[in-house]
């Protein structure tokens, strides 16, 4: 609920915003507000996405602590109790690791097989690697297979995979602030000329034709915005 009032508030701050730059009318302003759900859903998409490749980097490291466990004797479960503990000092109690690994453990106690756990995690957060992990983690169990191999293999290829990611994350991070400041631009622009012209823009808001004109830069603005998300969103 904390999120939803946060960017209910984001949202509404926006609808002012575009309000008065593109209309200058309280009665538009107002027919805008209930595009704040369509930038609530974003914005969940948002942090979905972001939570997923948390997840996904933290059970790598997750990954490592087992197979060293595994290593030194233990069998695959009480691998993954030993690396609960170890997430919680890496990552915090708070965690989303260190929540799913204790799912993972109490599922254990209550007689549930750790595919399935894990099977059952790849399926609520989404995220491919865990997904795979657990099918060749079953296959493994039922042909036999060498258990430490398979994790290890796992950790490589997860590995390597966020290492990609985070190499591009970093290439690509100032050219993401530098698209945040351009969406600015626009409005810095308007309110400077205002500032230093008052009236300039007057035309264009008293006047269907300049209506229909800001209506038109608006969705252009919309759509170059769109445009350089999706340039900037990278996946493997």
């Amino acid at each position: 609920w904390k999120e939803i009032v946060r960017y209910t508030i984001q949202g509404c701050v926006l609808v002012s915003i575009f309000g008065y730059f593109f209309y200058r009318s309280f009665f538009i302003t107002t027919c805008f507000l209930p595009f704040i759900l369509f930038y609530l859903k974003y914005k969940n998409k948002e942090l979905c996405k972001n939570r997923k490749n948390n997840l996904n980097i933290q059970f790598k490291e997750a990954l490592c602590s087992i197979n060293s466990s595994v290593q030194a004797g233990y069998s695959l479960e009480n691998a993954f109790f030993e690396s609960h503990r170890d997430m919680i000092v890496f990552f915090g109690q708070d965690s989303l690791i260190a929540h799913e690994l204790l799912l993972i453990k109490k599922g254990i106690h209550n007689n549930r097989t750790l595919v399935e756990m894990l099977s059952d995690l790849g399926k609520r957060s989404g995220v491919n690697d865990i997904k795979d992990f657990a099918s060749i983690l079953l296959t493994g169990k039922q042909s036999g297979g060498n258990i430490n191999e398979i994790i290890e293999t796992s950790i490589t290829i997860i590995e390597e995979k966020v290492s990609v990611l985070q190499e591009i994350e970093t290439i690509i991070s100032a050219q993401k602030f530098e698209q945040k400041f351009m969406n600015a631009i626009p409005f810095i622009i308007i309110f400077y000329i205002e500032l230093t012209a008052k009236g300039f823009f007057s035309v264009l808001y008293n006047n269907l034709f300049g209506r229909i004109v800001m209506t038109v830069c608006m969705i252009l603005y919309l759509f170059s915005v769109q445009l350089s998300n999706k340039i900037t969103d990278i996946t493997i």
